[in-house]
Parts: C-alpha cells; structure tokens; sequence
C-alpha cells in the first residue's frame, strides 16, 4: 500500500469542493421520502437543505492516516436539513457520503436523544424576506409619523431616504417562543448607529406569515400594544414626539475621511515585500514555513481550522479551531437589553467575504477562494476569503549588545522577528472579526 505524504494527508481535513457540495446536494434530493424543495420557494412549509460542509474524520481514523500513511478515511459531508413540511417540524443533521460520489445518508443522535429545538433554528433569507414585508404593512399605519420623527424616512416610495431594520437574538426568552425585536434604523451608510427610536416585537413563530402577529411596539421610551395605539397617541400629543435630525452629506457613520494632520497623509505608507520570493510553500490546503506545517480549513458554520500542527516534525495540536464567539450588548431599548448574538447562529465561517489586498491583507499574499452551502440552492465562491503571507514584526526576536564597559562592545546579536499569518475576516451583520494564526519562528 502506497504511504502518502504530508500534503497528501491534509486532504482529509480539506474543505469540500463545489463538486463534493453539488454530490450531495444532488444525492439528498433524490430521495423521494425527503421531499426537499428550493430555499428560494416562497413558503416556508417545505423541507431544505440548510448546510453542506465537511464532516471531520474520527480523530483515531485520521491518525492513522496522518502517523502511519494509511488510506485516507472517506470523505463525508455534514449536512443540516430544515423539515417544516411535515406534522412534527424538524431539524436533522445527517452524514452524507462517501464523496465524492455519495451512496448512503446517517442521522446524528445527540445524548439521551435530545432533538435540536426547531423554534431556535437560524432565520433564512426567506423568513427575512417575510419579516420585512410584515414591517412595511404595519410601518403604513405610521408612515406620516415616521416621516416627522426622522426627518423623512419611511419603507414606502423611499428613493435615498429608506429605512431598515436590525433584528436581535435571542428570539425569546423562554424555550420554544420566536418572537424578536425589530430595530428601525436609517438605511444610510453604518445604518446600526442611526436608530430612529422605534423598535417592534414581531412574534414569527408559525411557519405561515399571516399568522405573524406585532406584540409590542416601543417608540422613545414607551411601550404600546400596537402600532395603531401608537399612532393614535401621537396624534393626540399623548406621547412625546422625537425631534428629527437634519440629514447631511458627511454623516459620522460613513468611512470617507475627515480631518486633518500636520504630517503627509495623501502618500502611500511602508508596505512589505518579498525581495527573493516567498519563504513558505503551500500545496492545497497543507503549509510549510520555517519548521511549521500545518493543514487548515474554513468551516461554513464557524469558521477557520488548523490541523496537524508540527514543528520540526514533532506535533504539538491535532486541531486548534475557532468554535464560538458571543457578543453581549446592553443598553436602554428592549432590543439592546435583549440581544446576546450567539456568532455561530448567524455561520461565521459564511461571513467571511473577499479580503482587500493592501488594507485586509499585504499585496503579498496568497489569496484562497472559498466554497459555502449555506440557505442557497448551489455552492457558493467567496472569492479571496483567506490569505496567506509572512511579515516582519518591526522588533527583533531576540537581541543582546555585550558592553565591555570601557566605551565598547565584545560582540552585538540580533534575530529578524518574521511570523506566518494564516488569515480569514467575518462580518457578522455590523461588526467584523479578524481571525489570525500567528507562526513565530523559534515555535
């Protein structure tokens, strides 16, 4: 039997292909039984696939790959299905394989056959899509209202003057409920901080949106039981109106510079480069790099991996892998006091868009496009994603000047600190991650 190589090894740890992805796909939806429709139906009583990503090999199966060049484990894909069609709604997780021709389907079971809550499933485009045509129906009873209180933005006939929302997470506070806050904002550049004091609880649990229903409404301060009460208040002067903000072309939330500095700002900045070329290799997803080698991969529902981590051979992690990230917000609103974003729920491996050269990354480094399935009828290229490259940290490593104390020196050592940075970025809605993996030379 043929022993395979480093390189040759990380493949099981590789992202799945956009042909894997398609494999899959094809596969689950000729199963008569399933009954899996299009996420781009417009019902939400239907049954699809909501993720495709790679299904990591059992750890003593892959070392025996990676230790003793065995045959590679096949490769399956983890995939999330949504079953909102049937009596019971549903969500299964499945390993599909072996890819890339796959011929068998296996549901996961979770300790003491615990079921994943179908209420607390991820909102898709397509329950977005309902949300907002729900907001535009009952933002019509205060469309006059709107239009004084933020100085003339609405969701009708807007043009340039259009308002949108942010919805926060969690959709409840007891198991089993989905109802969220709505927060109505400007839609301008940085729309997050340009809130216009109206907030909605829209309560989006039947999988029918006529059924979806507003149980409060909060406008600067005060809470309503409809938007129809609000209305009537406000025109009665019960309440208390918002005094509209002017518009202006240079709002404090865009990215158009302002200011000015003594020194030259308008010239270009120190940049890196590479006079002899680059001093790592890389062959898929498997790197090299002064004693370093590692293979690594993006995951669609939580982003960056690093596997088989060595250094001068010796292994020091099987996997180092981002899991979670949470973000606890407060404030005086009922949105800001309710939202804790659970990072994952929104697939921080998804949300990692093109990274620029020059500003997310060196002009330098190796580019790689990543491939999501992630609420879409075909795989996804995120052109870019993740990048590669070694910089200097503009300090040494390690130095010492031995002084001979007579006005002199015996001798003077220094080492040049360069690191690898493996690199992905996710926006997850209004903020953004920088995800690195930093390679210092001396391990």
């Amino acid at each position: 039997m043929e022993e395979l190589g480093p390189s040759r090894s990380a493949h099981i740890f590789a992202d799945l292909t956009a042909h894997e992805v398609k494999a899959v796909r094809a596969y689950l939806h000729g199963i008569p039984e399933m009954n899996l429709a299009d996420v781009h139906t417009k019902t939400m009583k239907k049954n699809t696939i909501l993720l495709i990503e790679l299904e990591l090999p059992k750890k003593k199966e892959a070392l025996k790959t990676l230790d003793r060049g065995k045959a590679r484990p096949p490769r399956q894909a983890r995939v999330v299905i949504q079953f909102a069609n049937q009596a019971s709604p549903n969500l299964t997780e499945y390993s599909v394989g072996p890819l890339p021709n796959p011929t068998s389907h296996k549901p996961h079971t979770f300790k003491k056959g615990r079921l994943i809550n179908f209420d607390s499933r991820p909102v898709t485009y397509l329950e977005y899509h309902f949300l907002f045509q729900l907001i535009q129906r009952e933002t019509a009873k205060a469309h006059q209202m709107l239009l004084e209180t933020t100085g003339g933005y609405s969701f009708i006939n807007c043009s340039d003057h259009c308002l949108t929302f942010s919805d926060v997470a969690p959709r409840g506070l007891r198991p089993g409920e989905r109802r969220t806050w709505l927060i109505l904002q400007k839609d301008v550049e940085g729309y997050f901080l340009h809130p216009t004091g109206f907030e909605i609880l829209i309560n989006h649990q039947d999988l029918d949106p006529e059924m979806w229903t507003v149980e409060k409404v909060w406008y600067n301060n005060v809470y309503f039981d409809s938007v129809a009460e609000l209305v009537v208040k406000y025109g009665s002067g019960a309440v208390e109106k918002i005094k509209a903000t002017q518009a202006t072309e240079n709002i404090y939330s865009t990215y158009i510079p302002r200011g000015h500095f003594d020194t030259p700002s308008n010239i270009h900045g120190p940049k890196l480069v590479e006079p002899q070329g680059p001093r790592y290799r890389t062959d898929q997803n498997f790197v090299e790099y002064a004693g370093w080698s590692f293979a690594y991969g993006v995951r669609s529902s939580s982003g960056i991996q690093v596997f088989d981590l060595r250094y001068n051979g010796e292994r020091i992690a099987y996997e180092i892998s981002l899991q979670e990230a949470i973000a606890f917000y407060a404030g005086d609103t009922p949105g800001a006091m309710q939202t804790k974003y659970i990072d994952s729920g929104w697939a921080m491996g998804v949300s990692t868009h093109e990274l620029a050269p020059g500003i997310d990354c060196p002009e330098i480094a190796t580019f790689i496009d990543l491939y999501h399935y992630y609420d879409t009828d075909k795989p996804k290229r995120y052109r870019n994603a993740l990048c590669i490259f070694e910089m200097t940290t503009a300090i040494p490593l390690r130095r010492h000047f031995n002084s001979n104390f007579k006005g002199g020196y015996n001798f003077y050592g220094g080492l040049d600190n360069t690191v690898l940075v493996l690199r992905t970025a996710s926006t997850v809605y209004n903020y953004d991650y920088i995800w690195d993996f930093l390679f210092y030379q001396n391990g």
